[in-house]
């Protein structure tokens, strides 16, 4: 960001909104404000939501599963979803009574006291947090604790390169595989996040993907064709993809809950394309849940609810046929 001509504007190179901020103004995410020609995090160390959740809640299914994270949330967004389940923060202000203060240490002994395995950043956009995430991660890495990004992706090159290092997984949705959805539903683009996604892999991030199907939205197969083709090829067919069920909430209650047969419509194309490892959400104890071998279909991890159980793993194979299987076991800090 910097500070230019005489209306000391400051431009936010935090998000792919890129956003010109006048003075005494809020960028789009309503939490980075101008003051006096400096940009501020205003809700730097304000907390609005605070858990210890099943990782699986995430949902992340391929790393560290079956164990707990520790979870904090904030409020603003950078998106201006018409379907947010979660509006009531994501559009709160600044005064919100929500908002409590939590410093970074004090959130790392916590989620230590409280036997977690991780940190996860999630309920609002954690972006808008950016620079409280940072110092968490660092904190949460030296004590041996892995850190997780629940995400709209929105966030710019040089902001996730330097974020990387203190980040574990990258748990990234994928809202439509079409700019004109984005544009409409979200108020942002789709380039941006599939950017993101790509140099999340690059930099060795653990990435999964979800995509909420929203019937008569992003639920076509042409659609959903192109967005698993584009998984494959550019994050890899070992990257999980969760496809969940939408419920109406917020703006969007026009239309009524997705057809299980269109999400299980989906799971099935997916593992025709190659996708290894696909999975269904919302959908209560449902088959597709479950982790099974891509090779031999054994079931390997069975899923019901949040209850996790190890069926057909030895180590990092399948025990039935031998096949890799790749999900992250441990946190390993240099």
């Amino acid at each position: 960001m910097y500070s230019r001509g005489v209306e000391r504007t400051v431009d936010c190179s935090l998000c792919s909104h890129r956003c010109h901020i006048g003075l005494a103004r809020q960028g789009i995410c309503g939490v980075r404000v101008n003051a006096g020609g400096v940009l501020y995090a205003a809700s730097y160390g304000r907390v609005s939501s605070e858990a210890i959740d099943p990782i699986e809640k995430k949902p992340l299914f391929h790393f560290l599963p079956g164990t707990l994270s520790y979870s904090l949330g904030s409020i603003g967004c950078n998106f201006h979803c018409q379907n947010c389940q979660n509006w009531a923060i994501s559009r709160a202000s600044l005064k919100s009574p929500l908002l409590r203060d939590l410093a970074p240490e004090v959130g790392v002994e916590r989620a230590l006291g409280a036997a977690c395995s991780s940190v996860s950043w999630t309920y609002n956009e954690p972006t808008m947090w950016y620079e409280y995430t940072l110092d968490m991660g660092k904190l949460a890495h030296a004590r041996g604790l892995g850190t997780v990004y629940v995400t709209n992706g929105y966030i710019t090159e040089e902001a996730l390169r330097e974020l990387a290092p203190s980040l574990d997984a990258f748990r990234v949705d994928i809202k439509a595989f079409s700019d004109q959805f984005y544009r409409t539903v979200c108020g942002a683009k789709l380039q941006p996040v599939l950017d993101a996604a790509a140099l999340a892999r690059e930099l060795g991030l653990h990435v999964e993907t979800v995509t909420l199907v929203i019937p008569g939205e992003n639920d076509s197969v042409e659609e959903m064709d192109g967005l698993i083709t584009w998984v494959i090829e550019h994050l890899g067919a070992d990257t999980p993809m969760h496809f969940t069920r939408f419920h109406p909430d917020y703006r969007m209650r026009d239309r009524g809950p997705t057809p299980v047969e269109t999400l299980e419509r989906i799971y099935e194309r997916a593992r025709a394309l190659g996708l290894r490892y696909p999975y269904l959400g919302n959908v209560g104890d449902h088959q597709y849940q479950n982790t099974y071998c891509p090779a031999c279909h054994a079931l390997l991890i069975e899923r019901n609810g949040y209850t996790v159980r190890v069926r057909g793993l030895d180590g990092h194979r399948c025990a039935a046929c031998g096949e890799a299987i790749e999900y992250v076991s441990e946190i390993r800090h240099p």
